[in-house]
């Protein structure tokens, strides 16, 4: 049964993906003007998917022939910094990643938004040196939207892009000048096979009581699965905006160890400041000692870490090609607009079997069957 439903779940997402892409091509072309395209970078926060995601964009443009590598890419890198990185280690004859133009409101810092979309603003307006924007996180998103400049901005690593209101619909941004990836109904896919699975009665969710928190948490995906299923949703709201990370990271395991002190039936691990590669391996172990099943929205990287499982992918370079693919098309002369937003994410079942064995928590053959990844 679940094997079916994750094969069927494939089927879906191929017959949905229509694109407009084959129009443009996506081999290298230099601009206009002369010179290089020159590319610049915004950023939500210090979030760990945001330099992987980043990394993955490059490397989907070096397998499209546009930059070479000179030098081995570190791993510990932040978003801005691996900006730089690139700016001086790597060789290309058509762009140029601009080591001044990277933006970020500190480090979620909401005081900072509208002072950075006032710099962004006056960059373009003022020297027009600009010739496409990656802006990586919602608040990023978002904040490009609002400004509507000219240039052309990808989006990437953002949890529900209509939700937050960066994209009108799923095959329309609502600007010409903006693209952002989109996945209909991930997290309801994702909760709908965990109850299938675990066939729990609550579920718990830890996420910041804000708009921003609840998108990111993906708080109307469970409200919609847990009314179609009839089971509760228990929630802990754990800040995250505006604070050190450190404190976001004690927010979010507090909330999570309350959770396993309440004995929910299952636990949806979702996107959060406070949800680090460090912090999740202690989150996984409290729930693990209640014996509570948990699922990561992020993907297989969470389930190594101790997690039970997921249904993302292994990593992030097909998201990474998709986006350095739409970044070539509209250097070729695409609107950001016209190229399809949606996404077909490889479907694959992640396992993580010691932490099933600690739980007591014994797979049913078919999702043995269907697991791509299996963790001990």
């Amino acid at each position: 049964m679940i094997l079916r439903y994750v094969l069927a779940l494939a089927a879906t997402l191929l017959f949905a993906y229509t694109s407009s892409a084959a129009t443009f091509p996506t081999t290298p072309v230099a601009p206009g003007h002369g010179g290089k395209w020159r590319l610049g970078y915004v950023e939500s926060g210090d979030y760990g998917e945001y330099p992987m995601t980043l990394a993955e964009i490059i490397d989907g443009l070096e397998i499209l022939g546009w930059l070479q590598y000179t030098a081995p890419r570190p791993d510990d890198l932040s978003g801005p910094e691996l900006w730089v990185w690139v700016s001086q280690n790597t060789r290309s004859d058509w762009l140029e990643f601009v080591p001044n133009a990277i933006w970020r409101p500190g480090n979620f810092d909401a005081e900072q938004r509208e002072p950075m979309r006032n710099a962004i603003m006056d960059r373009l307006q003022k020297e027009q040196d600009i010739d496409l924007i990656i802006a990586m996180g919602t608040w990023a998103g978002q904040d490009m939207r609002r400004l509507g400049p000219p240039v052309p901005t990808i989006v990437g690593s953002v949890s529900d892009a209509l939700g937050s209101g960066i994209s009108d619909t799923l095959e329309d941004s609502g600007r010409d000048n903006l693209h952002a990836r989109i996945e209909p109904e991930r997290y309801q896919r994702q909760l709908r096979l965990f109850h299938e699975i675990v066939g729990f009665e609550s579920l718990g969710l830890v996420y910041e009581d804000s708009e921003a928190g609840r998108t990111y948490g993906a708080v109307g995906a469970a409200e919609q699965v847990a009314k179609e299923l009839n089971f509760r949703l228990e929630h802990c709201h754990a800040p995250s905006s505006s604070i050190p990370q450190e404190q976001a990271i004690d927010n979010a395991v507090n909330c999570y160890a309350e959770l396993a002190k309440r004995h929910v039936g299952a636990v949806y691990v979702t996107s959060h400041q406070g949800v680090t590669p460090e912090s999740v391996r202690q989150i996984a172990d409290m729930l693990a000692q209640a014996r509570i099943p948990s699922f990561a929205m992020a993907g297989s990287r969470e389930v190594q870490a101790g997690l039970l499982m997921s249904i993302a992918q292994a990593d992030l370079s097909h998201v990474g090609l998709f986006h350095a693919e739409t970044i070539a098309r509209v250097l070729n002369g695409a609107q950001p607009r016209e190229l399809s937003q949606l996404w077909v994410d490889p479907p694959k079942i992640a396992l993580n079997l010691s932490t099933a064995r600690r739980i007591g928590f014994d797979p049913p053959v078919d999702i043995l069957l269907a697991a791509d990844e299996v963790y001990e």
